[in-house]
């Protein structure tokens, strides 16, 4: 890194699932605070996801978590959705960075220079620091809707569209928290729950 200038890695979690919010994460690094085990949040465990968090929460110079909501998906697509997640994430922190390193293709508009690259949370500190972020706050929250919604297994395959996901949505129809504008959902659901189950 140059010296002075903060570089902020900023990934997202949530594009595949047909169900819940898209979230992102944006996450400057201390240099002067190493943080060893950094990596891609998917090749990690959840126990090392979650010990990771926490020191990327208390060593970061600043780190923010965004979501772009299901009303917001089905309404401008996941990828806008996503980048939209992203840039209230960069927008949220307490500091400004001077760049921003993105996983993937495409970056937020955001007015600060920005350069995406592939692999990017296999690659780079800051991305995957933020990649660990954005994982672990959409897990926590879809653990949270299969408290409210229990038939559909959300603790277990986070709304990816596992085979008994695919069942639930067969046997109960989609619930609010599914992605009304993705096909499986589109297909198969036939009727819209109630905000809760028992």
């Amino acid at each position: 890194m140059t010296e002075g200038i903060l570089v902020c890695g900023v990934d997202e979690a949530g594009r595949g699932p047909l169900a819940g919010p898209v979230c992102a994460a944006a996450v400057i690094l201390d240099p002067a605070c190493h943080i060893t085990g950094l990596a891609d949040s998917k090749k990690l465990c959840e126990r090392e996801r979650d010990r990771l968090a926490g020191l990327i929460r208390e060593r970061a110079l600043a780190w923010a978590v965004a979501y772009a909501e299901v009303e917001e998906i089905d309404r401008i697509n996941i990828l806008q959705a996503s980048l939209l997640a992203m840039r209230r994430a960069v927008l949220a922190l307490s500091i400004q960075p001077h760049q921003l390193l993105v996983d993937g293709l495409h970056c937020p508009q955001t007015g600060i220079p920005s350069q995406a690259i592939v692999k990017g949370d296999s690659k780079v500190a800051a991305i995957s620091a933020a990649s660990i972020l954005a994982k672990t706050a959409r897990d926590r929250l879809m653990q949270e809707l299969h408290e409210q919604y229990p038939s559909y297994g959300f603790d277990s395959h986070k709304g990816y569209p596992t085979a008994a996901h695919l069942v639930a949505l067969r046997e109960y129809g989609a619930c609010d928290a599914h992605r009304k504008s993705f096909r499986p959902v589109r297909e198969l659901y036939s009727t819209v729950r109630p905000l809760s189950q028992s």
